[in-house]
């Protein structure tokens, strides 16, 4: 489970976003705002990456454990951004490989996470020769072989275009729901939020 208690957001001196919730395992929590609302904010404080030009309170707990004094490499927590972010000199095999936790049989599971994915025979292929639902794929499958206590998706589809984002996020909306993990995912786009079943914020403040 991951827990938000009485979590504030700060930008000089004023809270921008306040959050108390609870994200069950399997469960998904989607923060709907525009730009500016504070949402991606948030994530980066999940995942300890918060900037410097931002201030919070509050305590953030995953599975028992609190997380918010932890170093960003130890807590156990997969992001993934609206650009998938793959390594350009690395194959997609090497990027799925990247950070992965089972070091027996690597090969052959990652040819199986390669034909969960319809992406069989790519593994030698370079990023930039991938299609941009490719590339989000690939991006998904490097983190869940991280094997992550609890994912964060931020705006992961509005790079892509109509046609290819409604697939891949069908795909991985449905790939997450097995995971078993909690799901935090922020987007400013109403076709996601309505994709996703589970709690909903909606925020309408702007910093």
């Amino acid at each position: 489970m991951l827990e938000l208690q009485n979590v504030k957001i700060y930008q000089n001196g004023k809270v921008i976003l306040s959050v108390n919730e609870q994200v069950e395992p399997g469960q998904f929590l989607t923060i709907m705002g525009r730009s500016g609302s504070g949402k991606s904010t948030l994530l980066n404080w999940i995942a300890g990456q918060l900037s410097s030009d931002f201030n919070a309170k509050g305590s953030l707990i995953l599975n028992g454990k609190r997380l918010d004094n932890v170093a960003t490499e130890r807590r156990q927590i997969g992001l993934m951004y609206q650009d998938a972010l793959l390594f350009p000199h690395m194959t997609v095999e090497q990027n799925i490989a990247f950070g992965m936790k089972q070091q027996m049989n690597k090969k052959q599971i990652i040819h199986d996470y390669l034909q969960s994915v319809d992406l069989e025979g790519l593994g030698e292929r370079m990023p930039d020769s991938l299609s941009g639902g490719q590339q989000s794929r690939v991006s998904l499958l490097r983190l869940m072989a991280s094997e992550p206590k609890a994912i964060l998706l931020d705006e992961p589809f509005s790079n892509l275009d109509e046609e290819v984002k409604i697939t891949t996020r069908q795909f991985v909306l449905d790939q997450l729901k097995q995971t078993s993990v909690p799901v935090v995912m922020v987007t400013h786009d109403k076709e996601d939020a309505n994709a996703v079943s589970g709690k909903l914020i909606s925020l309408n403040s702007s910093c």
